[in-house]
């Protein structure tokens, strides 16, 4: 369905909602308070909303002043922001998880005047830069007792918990209702709501200038892709909404629709959360879904016997019916008996544990390995992928709840046109649209470049860079490699990763990755091989099976050796490296490799918030572990 009243500011969002969907009294946010799931009603939301609207109007703050958030998801952070946005200020959102130099630059290169700060160690991140920052006037913990941190380090900029923050804007409240609703209704769908900082994986971070009406836009279309989403539906929240896709996906989609939002608790205790919550949808990244396949296929497998015999059984039936509803035809009765069978014995198992309810899932952030994809179609859970950039508000496209393309990102959204290019010619070879989807249509391989109302206005402070990548007919070149497959848009790798080697063979290595990613020895694949004869690896196994095949403890993982030096651990991981390596061509193959004991951290500055390897900086950190690996190839042919 969609709501009843399109909104055009993302303040518009929760006011549509409150007027047409449901009264105030109606739960909006669910939070976890001790070992309790706490309900916040949509007045209550408002209430506070408009109580930091008060507080931020009296202290000056105006139309286009930019206020920063450095917290985790909760319900604070819709506080913040719905305060913020409805007396047009712009919401800049920074990673919890960025440096101490990179917060510094972000807060300058704004010239934040507020940050919302959301625990103690974020709070000490930002007390170390803060005086560098002159813009900066208030920080604002969202805990009270802050003074221990802030006490002895003389800060220019004033110091006051959201608490103190809500309890001066109740009191001023009734003198500034109508400043807040007049300052509401003088926003413009033109105007900025946000800067989202890139993570990129090279050079400084760019801020994304998205306005009111890319976003609100992004979600109208979005919901005229996908029009199952209801009213009743409950989303569980665990990506940061520091990042567009949740902010999107999850946040505004709700705000629209009248959904609820529980807020994990965080990433390690997700699973007892879904089965808390029983969220009927959810948005996730693909690794998740890799952890949640692996997980079941070793509990399936790992006991052998009967009760393996009757999964692979059930993974064949969930196939052949997923196959034929696919085909267009309907499932004979013997295979709808066999199939309900084969979800009474295992499917509802393995659904239990994201709660039992999920309607549907979307996968984004990065690409989704095709057989990841097919597994959960075999149990009956449908996984839709959506892909865009920051730059891009961010949906292009998404998979529609209908018609299922694995290995795609499905069809283009509407008010969008998405083109593919030639990368050294420049010609054009497609331009595709929403209206002209035909389910035959392939085309030719290229970068894929968009125009429509989900891109940007920019990049803040960054004129010569916005026109390196938005060229003078209105495309953003979007860096990323893909094609026309069955008439969805499949991406087929960066523009950047590309691998060119001695021989000048074009290696995309996200394809090859997710080759050897089907191993469920394997979490993560980092190939290497520009200008080189062959491609090797840095291999990151799986910790888990790791650790239970070779009765590992603790200890193991935190010994200095970055590189597994254990031959049996290497000779393990080589049997599927081989055999997996005849799905490729012989200049994809890994000839040799390395163990690394642990994944890149994004402490140590290896991989972006989004989970992106920074590839310079690991062949440069690794570069004589890297020189090793052509010193002597183990041919995998």
């Amino acid at each position: 369905m969609k709501p009843p009243v399109a909104s055009h500011t993302v303040p518009q969002f929760i006011r549509n909602t409150v007027t047409h969907i449901h009264p105030e009294s109606h739960p909006f946010l669910r939070h976890k308070v001790g070992d309790n799931w706490e309900e916040i009603t949509y007045g209550q939301a408002l209430a506070k909303i408009d109580a930091i609207s008060a507080w931020m109007l009296e202290t000056g703050i105006k139309k286009g002043d930019r206020l920063g958030l450095m917290i985790e998801n909760g319900p604070e952070y819709v506080y913040y922001d719905q305060a913020l946005q409805q007396v047009g200020a712009i919401n800049t959102s920074i990673y919890p998880t960025l440096s101490e130099a990179e917060v510094e630059y972000i807060l300058n290169d704004s010239g934040l005047k507020t940050i919302l700060v959301g625990n103690p160690f974020l709070l000490r991140k930002v007390v170390k830069v803060a005086n560098n920052c002159p813009a900066l006037i208030r920080i604002i913990p969202v805990f009270e007792d802050y003074e221990k941190y802030t006490a002895k380090a003389h800060l220019n900029a004033g110091v006051l918990s959201l608490a103190e923050v809500i309890a001066e804007g109740e009191a001023i409240l009734p003198q500034f209702k109508g400043a807040i609703a007049a300052a509401r209704e003088a926003i413009l769908p033109s105007d900025l709501s946000c800067l989202i900082y890139t993570s990129g994986t090279t050079g400084t971070p760019k801020g994304v200038m998205l306005s009111h009406y890319n976003l609100t836009e992004n979600v109208n279309r979005s919901l005229d892709q996908i029009p199952v989403v209801e009213h009743t539906d409950v989303f569980l929240s665990f990506l940061p909404l520091s990042h567009v896709f949740e902010r999107t996906a999850t946040y505004h989609i709700c705000l629209s629709m009248g959904c609820q939002i529980a807020f994990a608790q965080s990433l390690d205790l997700l699973a007892r959360n879904m089965g808390e919550v029983r969220p009927t949808v959810m948005n996730c990244v693909p690794r998740l879904l890799e952890r949640i396949h692996d997980r079941a296929m070793k509990n399936g497998t790992s006991a052998g016997g009967v009760k393996s015999k009757i999964f692979l059984w059930a993974l064949a039936t969930g196939k052949k019916h997923r196959e034929t509803l696919e085909a267009g035809k309907k499932p004979g009765v013997l295979l709808e008996q066999k199939f309900k069978l084969a979800d009474k014995l295992v499917f509802s198992k393995i659904k239990e544990r994201t709660g039992g309810r999920l309607k549907f899932m979307i996968s984004g952030g990065g690409a989704l390995p095709k057989n990841i994809g097919e597994f959960f179609g075999d149990l009956g859970i449908k996984i839709l992928e959506g892909f865009g950039l920051t730059e891009t508000s961010p949906v292009m496209a998404c998979t529609e709840y209908h018609r299922q393309v694995y290995g795609t990102v499905g069809r283009i959204i509407p008010g969008v046109e998405v083109a593919i290019q030639n990368v050294d010619t420049k010609q054009i070879y497609t331009v595709q649209t929403h209206e002209s989807f035909k389910e035959d249509f392939q085309s030719e391989e290229g970068e894929i470049i968009t125009r429509g109302h989900c891109v940007m206005k920019g990049y803040w402070n960054k004129p010569e860079e916005t026109a390196n990548v938005i060229d003078e007919h209105g495309w953003l070149h979007t860096g990323d490699i893909g094609r026309f497959f069955k008439g969805n848009l499949q991406i087929t790798d960066r523009l950047k990763n590309m691998l060119v080697n001695a021989y000048g063979k074009n290696i995309y290595p996200t394809p090859v990755e997710n080759t050897y990613l089907k191993s469920h020895k394997i979490e993560g694949v980092f190939l290497i091989g520009d200008k080189r004869e062959y491609i090797t690896a840095i291999i990151i196994p799986a910790k888990e099976l790791l650790q239970e095949t070779f009765n590992l403890n603790a200890a193991w993982f935190e010994k200095p050796d970055v590189f597994v030096d254990e031959k049996e651990i290497i000779d393990w991981l080589g049997q599927d490296i081989r055999k997996l390596s005849n799905e490729l061509a012989k200049f994809e193959r890994i000839k040799n490799f390395k163990v690394k004991r642990n994944p890149f951290s994004m402490d140590e500055g290896e991989i972006t918030p989004t989970m992106k390897p920074k590839r310079k900086v690991i062949e440069k950190k690794y570069a004589a572990a890297i020189d090793e690996l052509y010193l002597q190839a183990v041919d995998a042919d």
